[in-house]
């Protein structure tokens, strides 16, 4: 299976270089910034489960020529309509596009742009980041990607997909309901997301305040509301886990939008917070602290377009 990784960032490049570093046939779809770093110091991940340093392939946009058999695709949601026009000559009539974004509206685009039948669902959670250095650190030990058919069930291709990505060392699997999973994961990130990025703080220091758990459990409602009124209620034993993860004391838990906000640099509150209260306001569902969630990270984006004035 020749796998074309869209980024070489926190998500594509953790997922991708494993896949590399298993001996998959795996090249990285890069611009010129990604392509000086990769071919200067490699690709180098480090992580609980061992340290790596990888040369894999690399192309740039204007390079590409072949289709691919699969597209992972693990670009930030504000970059995917560029992403789309980059990898497009790499998509053939066989492809599989896997997309591994937050939130829900990059399928929309995504089959509107390929069409149905070349876009397949993904869901993956590994907490990473690009430090300063240009390396891949991963700050947890969770890494699990899961795949399936949006339409539901099992496939042919799905168990193709899913025989290049065993032992490649992290959890892989399949799902018969992708959608759902998707819709999960939206819930958890929207509510982690959320909270820490409204109260500036770990979900530990939240929790240890008065109010503090409370206040989580509010956020984590008000997301599983809106997923329930689109049809996608979330099941308990996710709940219960979502509540405990939202919850724990001590926890250093943040959400990757969090992270991306004490750097000062751009985040996704559009595709993770605005697009799901668009769809519940359609519906007529309140929910109070998404709204002031999403209208302090919109007044924070609104800085940082604003030039600021010299001295």
């Amino acid at each position: 299976m020749k796998i074309l990784v869209i980024g070489a960032g926190a998500v594509g490049g953790y997922f991708g270089g494993r896949l590399a570093q298993a001996g998959r046939d795996v090249t990285f779809l890069v611009r010129g910034q990604q392509a000086d770093t990769i071919r200067k110091q490699g690709l180098q991940i480090i992580s609980p489960y061992g340290n790596a340093t990888l040369h894999p392939a690399t192309l740039l946009a204007n390079e590409l020529s072949d289709a691919f058999d699969l597209i992972l695709l693990s670009v930030k949601g504000y970059g995917l309509e560029p992403a789309m026009n980059d990898f497009a000559p790499a998509v053939g009539d066989a492809t599989m596009i896997l997309p591994v974004l937050n939130g829900m509206r990059h399928i929309d685009l995504l089959i509107k742009r390929f069409g149905e039948d070349g876009v397949i669902g993904g869901a993956c959670l590994v907490s990473s980041e690009v430090d300063k250095d240009g390396r891949i650190v991963q700050l947890t030990g969770t890494q699990r990607l899961v795949y399936g058919e949006l339409r539901g069930g099992l496939s042919e291709r799905m168990n193709h997909l899913d025989a290049a990505m065993q032992g490649a060392g992290f959890e892989a699997r399949i799902s018969p309901d992708i959608t759902q999973e998707m819709w999960q994961k939206w819930i958890q990130l929207s509510s982690l997301g959320a909270l820490t990025c409204l109260m500036r703080g770990t979900v530990g220091e939240v929790e240890a305040v008065p109010g503090g758990a409370d206040t989580a459990n509010q956020i984590l409602r008000e997301s599983s509301s809106i997923a329930t009124a689109c049809g996608h209620p979330p099941r308990e034993d996710f709940l219960g886990k979502a509540r405990s993860t939202l919850t724990t004391r001590g926890s250093n838990l943040t959400s990757s939008m969090y992270r991306d906000l004490v750097k000062g640099v751009r985040v996704e509150a559009d595709q993770i917070i605005g697009d799901l209260l668009d769809r519940g306001h359609k519906l007529g569902i309140e929910t109070p602290l998404l709204q002031a969630a999403y209208v302090n990270l919109k007044i924070y984006e609104g800085r940082l377009s604003t030039p600021k004035a010299s001295s």
